[in-house]
């Protein structure tokens, strides 16, 4: 099979189409001919040397893939050869076959193509788990979800309006400003030009938001907690600006917050059958009613994977970015 090989840790050049064996698969996976493949964040911080794969994880890119079922384990009775789904998968997304465990495989949603069922599974199992599991987002509260137009911000946007909740986001343009606001956010603020916390607590009638997403963190942890209203949760999922920061923690004891956050790659296939039970139950209808869908930035054939990954890495993307496999 092709597949996507970095041949040493560096900017997007070093990602190369290569040829090398069909994955072999286990008594309970599925093997999947991949149709489209997701490109996320991580792979970036992969492909530079800063992201390893957990153990016994595919060294080849790639976290979330939709396609057909072609192979299924002798102990796997939900999938059969032929069946058309989006998983989830801790590497290997980047090639023609892919693997994955069988409970961390859904269908695709009806009225999906499988481009756009291939931008699901790591954004929509992030954002649920982070936003509606630990932060315990709920109807009629308010949340502050930063990086409001990426492959997680369109996502949680959506997701967080359709429960019932007040949203706000912050963006890097006016372009991005209406593209958040048209996916539901009551006001998304240019960071550039206002200062987040000041916008949100004016908004808010001084009181501040219930739940903020952040993946900045940096200097954005300490004005995050300015922004939370009186037991708010700040829920922090990457670091761009650094994890490392000064920080005075008063205001966790003053106003009751709650400080957490998760990853989602290392966790064990038992957590992420879980969680894509949970992912099927809750957001799967709101999938196939249209009330929200993954939003498609740019598609690149897999050959194009430099492309892909220098769109993501200019931060003018809007929603995700996808690779095509075409045969």
């Amino acid at each position: 099979m092709h597949y996507i090989a970095v041949s040493e840790p560096g900017p997007p050049d070093v990602l190369e189409l290569a040829t090398g064996p069909i994955p072999a698969f286990g008594d309970n996976d599925v093997l999947i001919e991949v149709a489209a493949a997701g490109v996320n964040r991580p792979d970036v911080f992969q492909r530079l040397g800063k992201y390893p794969p957990p153990p016994g994880a595919s060294p080849i890119l790639g976290l979330e893939v939709a396609g057909r079922v072609v192979e299924v384990g002798r102990d796997v009775g939900q999938w059969k050869a032929g069946d058309t789904v989006c998983a989830l998968v801790a590497g290997g997304g980047y090639a023609e076959y892919c693997v994955a465990p069988a409970v961390q495989c859904l269908p695709v949603p009806r009225g999906l193509s499988l481009v756009q069922a291939a931008a699901i599974p790591e954004t929509f199992f992030t954002v649920w788990t982070n936003v509606f599991q630990r932060g315990r987002l709920t109807m009629g509260e308010t949340c502050l979800i930063h990086g409001g137009t990426s492959g997680i911000g369109t996502t949680a946007i959506q997701l967080a309006s359709a429960t019932g909740a007040r949203v706000f986001a912050t963006v890097g343009s006016d372009e991005k400003r209406m593209a958040a606001e048209s996916l539901g956010a009551e006001t998304a603020i240019i960071y550039q030009r206002f200062d987040f916390v000041a916008e949100v607590m004016q908004r808010t009638g001084g009181r501040g938001v219930d739940v903020i997403l952040d993946m900045v963190g940096g200097p954005y942890v300490a004005r995050n907690f300015q922004a939370l209203a009186m037991g708010g949760r700040l829920v922090q999922i990457s670091f761009l600006q650094g994890s490392r920061v000064d920080l005075d923690l008063h205001p966790i004891m003053a106003k009751r917050l709650t400080f957490t956050g998760s990853t989602l790659r290392p966790r064990s296939v038992e957590e992420k059958g879980a969680l894509a039970r949970d992912v099927h139950e809750h957001v799967w209808p709101l999938l196939e009613s249209g009330r929200v869908r993954p939003i498609i930035d740019k598609t690149f054939p897999l050959a194009d994977a430099v492309a892909a990954h220098r769109r993501i890495e200019s931060a003018e993307h809007i929603g995700k970015v996808v690779l095509t496999v075409q045969r």
